[in-house]
């Protein structure tokens, strides 16, 4: 038998908490200094952090805008991987203390779970017609995007890591 709403959105969730906390844990290993080397492109872990938190505020967003039928308002900057948007969410939430961001993502995403709790599991995967290039919008699938790319950024952080050890 599968599985139900509820067990595929708690599933889900639970994916979330522990792909942020393992990012959060192995960056607040990290010395200061080591959070402002540039290991992912032009970013440094700060600047990862402050992705993370922007995206937080991003899903809340959209999962509002799913719920009322609209699609949500950040598709409205879609670029080839989202490289303006993600600029934009660095610039307005990256802070020059490592820790300082350690703890704003943690308030971050658990403000995003507390939102995420409110929400009936079948309203998760509920088809409002929604679509963007083809693709069917759905908060699941808003969701399980966040939580693969938190997963590629944990990859590449264990790897900066184990570099700079």
């Amino acid at each position: 038998m599968g599985k139900t709403a509820q067990e595929r959105k708690q599933q889900l969730l639970g994916e979330l908490v522990e792909v942020r906390q393992n990012i959060l844990a192995l960056a607040g290993a990290l010395a200061p200094e080591q959070g402002q080397l540039i290991f992912l492109g032009s970013w440094a872990v700060s600047d990862l952090i402050a992705h993370l938190i922007g995206w937080d505020f991003t899903n809340m967003q959209a999962a509002q805008d799913v719920l009322a039928a609209q699609l949500p308002q950040f598709y409205a900057f879609h670029d080839r991987d989202w490289q303006s948007y993600n600029a934009r969410l660095v610039a307005e939430y990256k802070k020059e203390q490592l820790s300082e961001l350690l703890a704003d993502a943690n308030a971050s995403h658990d403000q995003l779970l507390a939102l995420l709790q409110t929400i009936a599991a079948e309203e998760f995967e509920r088809d409002r017609g929604l679509r963007f290039r083809g693709w069917k919008v759905t908060i699941a699938r808003l969701l399980r995007a966040e939580a693969d790319d938190e997963q590629k950024h944990l990859t590449q952080l264990r790897t900066f890591v184990s570099g700079t050890s």
